[in-house]
């Protein structure tokens, strides 16, 4: 599968400039990837304010998502803002290029920012099935909790999009390291960079990671589209080799 991870700077609560950014970076892909990924809240950065920026299931982003998804002939992830039953969520969608798409809300809010307080935290695990891997949708704090990623599923990539900020970057290159050892599976991590409204510094980092820990990608800090190519058949193979995911513990994660 040959992804493209999309790490920019965003403008704060400023959607329509921050698709137009990143369909300008898009449109310069030169080559065909089957899958585009964006950061956490990629239109309006890490904003606890949802009811300035919340859209519908039916708004604009996720119109724009799909309309994208089309004409790359490629499947786009990424977070947003969605209102929906009186509730705000962190969500992440994953848009197929025929305009389907499946969702993840994200599972654990960042409390020390205040997410938990406006936002309504998800309750499923989420794997999509797309063109022949299983992927495992998550979101920024979702990586410190290792329970509820626990590869169960035999999923093949675990995806994260963030807003992780520079000042706790030793932990996401960690950690990120660690999800794919302990499950097996390759692991792409997407960070945005810049400032934010709050006076926050994210330097990036996005980076992928193999099954056995290695990187792909080592970790970006500068704007940019990075593009990798990975191999499941290598991955399948090395699980034959070392199949520590028979050993796995056996648990109950309750919501």
């Amino acid at each position: 599968m040959k992804i493209a991870l999309i790490q920019s700077e965003l403008v704060w609560e400023e959607a329509s400039a921050n698709r137009k950014n990143f369909e300008s970076k898009i449109r310069h892909i030169n080559q065909q990837v089957n899958l585009i990924v964006l950061p956490e809240m990629f239109s309006t950065g890490f904003t606890m304010n949802p009811s300035a920026v919340a859209e519908t299931m039916e708004g604009e982003t996720i119109s724009w998502m799909k309309t994208v998804a089309k004409e790359k002939n490629s499947a786009v992830t990424g977070s947003l803002v969605i209102t929906e039953n009186g509730n705000y969520y962190n969500r992440m969608f994953f848009v197929f290029p025929s305009g389907e798409m499946q969702y993840y809300d994200k599972r654990h809010l960042f409390s020390l920012a205040g997410e938990d307080k406006f936002y309504t935290a998800g309750t499923q695990k989420i794997i999509v099935d797309y063109l022949d891997w299983k992927i495992c949708l998550q979101v920024c704090y979702d990586l410190r909790f290792p329970v509820f990623v626990r590869n169960v599923e035999n999923y093949d990539l675990l995806l994260y999009v963030a807003n992780w900020p520079k000042v706790r970057t030793n932990a996401w290159d960690a950690l990120l390291k660690a999800r794919a050892i302990e499950n097996l599976s390759y692991v792409v991590g997407v960070n945005r960079i810049g400032l934010d409204a709050n006076n926050y510094e994210h330097t990036g980092h996005s980076q992928v990671v193999d099954f056995l820990g290695n990187y792909i990608l080592e970790p970006q800090e500068t704007e940019g589209v990075f593009v990798v190519d990975l191999d499941k058949n290598e991955m399948l193979e090395t699980r034959k080799k070392l199949d520590f995911l028979s050993d796995k513990d056996v648990f109950e994660v309750k919501i």
